[in-house]
């Protein structure tokens, strides 16, 4: 299986989704890299250029351009060839892949791939639907308020969140008025959407990742060894998160598990999500979901590539509509027309 991998974007989470490309590179069989710069216009990338310092040196200018047509990509100017790969595998984080603009533009083209669809992007990208969805299926989440100036009903320490915004940007933890009026400046200047939640003391941190694949597929079960929270760097700076603490509770893992099926269930297929957890007193919560966890979660995975494949092999297509247009041939004949 062939795969042609989406990276960048116009998102705050633009640099991350370059991070996650190169990592992934060594792992897939990759036969075509498509950036998407600020400017969201769709570069070629050879892979020997799969490096941070090209992207950052805006060497990628050099590449070839590209443009999204019906049936894939096509490089530009008079002999316009079609970029080949079987399958896309949407690796933009943030705006642009998560919020839906990107899997719509693939599905309204015809083209095959691993990614969250619009319905998915939704529910997952701000986390107030989040919260919402997870209600609505019997999923437990930790109280929640949307503030719009920087109060709280909620005893210190408290977090600080932008809505829609992954990878623990602008999120920050409060433990007095003052810190609350700076955390929510900080979380303004990413999202005009704010959520805040009590800081639980104690509250250990699970994160699952999976899809459905003709049959479900888990990853391993990672406990995460966080101090206050898991922050940016802690999350990124390593480039694949390789030290991963996996939870060896063989009680545990199906209660996760069975959590984890209720909210992928028909919403997220098509894609290999994440889900990150809470967990205190026998009672699982929500905490986000990832539609596409930093470098597809490979981390967790002791063979990555048979799941993607997997994966790739069952993706469900769009039902096609046949058009025929009774309803107007009829008004049309009762008009005598």
């Amino acid at each position: 299986m062939k795969y042609g991998v989406i990276f960048g974007g116009a998102s705050f989470e633009h640099e991350i989704s370059i991070v996650s490309a190169i990592t992934i590179k060594e792992r897939l069989d990759i036969s075509a890299f498509i950036f998407v710069d600020e400017e969201r216009d769709f570069y070629l990338i050879d892979k020997e250029n799969m490096k941070s310092s090209y992207f950052a040196k805006r060497e990628y200018k050099k590449a070839k351009k590209l443009t999204l047509k019906k049936g894939g990509f096509f490089t530009q100017g008079l002999f316009k060839k079609r970029v080949e790969f079987d399958v896309a595998i949407n690796l933009i984080h943030g705006r642009d892949g998560e919020d839906g603009k990107l899997p719509a533009l693939l599905e309204w083209h015809g083209i095959l791939a691993i990614t969250p669809n619009v319905e998915a992007c939704v529910i997952s990208f701000n986390k107030l639907f989040t919260k919402m969805y997870a209600k609505e299926i019997g999923v437990s989440v930790i109280e929640y308020e949307v503030i719009n100036k920087p109060q709280t009903k909620f005893d210190f320490p408290v977090i600080v969140k932008p809505a829609r915004l992954g990878s623990s940007i602008g999120v920050s933890i409060a433990k007095n008025k003052e810190e609350l009026k700076y955390a929510f400046d900080v979380a303004r200047e990413f999202d005009d959407l704010i959520i805040v939640e009590p800081f639980i003391e104690g509250i250990e941190e699970y994160n699952l990742a999976g899809c459905y694949a003709n049959e479900w597929i888990f990853s391993k079960l990672e406990k995460v060894d966080k101090k206050e929270y898991l922050d940016f760097e802690k999350k990124y700076m390593d480039f694949s998160r390789k030290e991963v603490k996996l939870v060896e509770d063989g009680k545990l893992k199906p209660k996760f598990e069975e959590t984890f099926k209720r909210i992928y269930n028909k919403t997220f297929k098509n894609a290999l999500i994440r889900c990150d957890f809470f967990y205190k007193d026998g009672i699982i919560y929500l905490n986000e979901i990832n539609p596409i966890p930093g470098s597809l979660a490979n981390y967790l995975f002791d063979d990555f590539r048979s799941v993607i494949d997997r994966l790739a092999k069952s993706l469900v297509t769009e039902e096609k509509i046949k058009i025929e247009y009774q309803y107007i041939n009829k008004i049309n004949q009762a008009k005598g027309k």
